[in-house]
């Protein structure tokens, strides 16, 4: 148990070392270190714990770390996964608050930061390409074959970003009606004869 809670504590302090740009970001390294490495998570569990993080209040990556640790070592592993995950964050920005008052006017700091607000852009797009890919295929990754394509997540995610961009929906709505439009397509497609009679 003890040697559980120390890999949660390691891995959730790297990943919140690295948070750079928000838990969209970050999703990649998320992906690699509980997915691809260590193994703890399915790659169907890890899309649903970030797909219930959003659902949730509170920062993807501290939800998404709460949800893992407790997977993994219960309730002492949530607190340790998500203090981890949360200590570093805290620490750099009351270190950095001071650093950038005094230092806004430089133009080497600037561009330093906007060298990393164009990684993380490139970071969170390649997160949405993945979960993109995973919801209409079943695969994060491109294949040569595409054994499936599910045409109805398109649709879905299509008309929910016009939704969103072009008519400014409150997400808990889309969320809502988007859940609504997938459990009544799943039950349609389950219903039996006799149900339909």
């Amino acid at each position: 148990m003890a040697e559980k809670l120390w890999e949660l504590a390691v891995n959730f302090f790297q990943i919140g070392s690295f948070s750079i740009g928000g838990g969209y970001a970050i999703i990649a390294l998320i992906e690699e270190l509980l997915v691809n490495r260590y193994h703890w998570l399915s790659l169907k569990e890890y899309t649903d714990i970030i797909t219930i993080s959003q659902m949730t209040p509170g920062p993807l990556a501290i939800n998404a770390s709460s949800f893992t640790g407790l997977k993994i070592a219960g309730p002492l592993g949530a607190v340790v996964a998500t203090f981890s995950c949360i200590i570093t964050g805290f620490v750099i920005s009351l270190s950095c608050y001071g650093f950038f008052c005094c230092h806004r006017n430089c133009a080497v700091i600037m561009s330093v930061l906007q060298g990393l607000k164009a990684v993380a852009t490139g970071l969170i797009g390649a997160a949405g390409a993945g979960i993109l890919l995973l919801a209409l295929t079943g695969h994060n990754h491109v294949t040569a074959e595409i054994n499936s394509f599910d045409g109805y997540a398109l649709l879905i995610a299509v008309v929910s970003v016009v939704l969103l961009r072009r008519y400014r929906f409150n997400p808990v709505w889309v969320l809502v009606l988007s859940a609504g439009a997938v459990s009544y397509t799943h039950l349609r497609a389950h219903e039996t004869p006799e149900h339909l009679v």
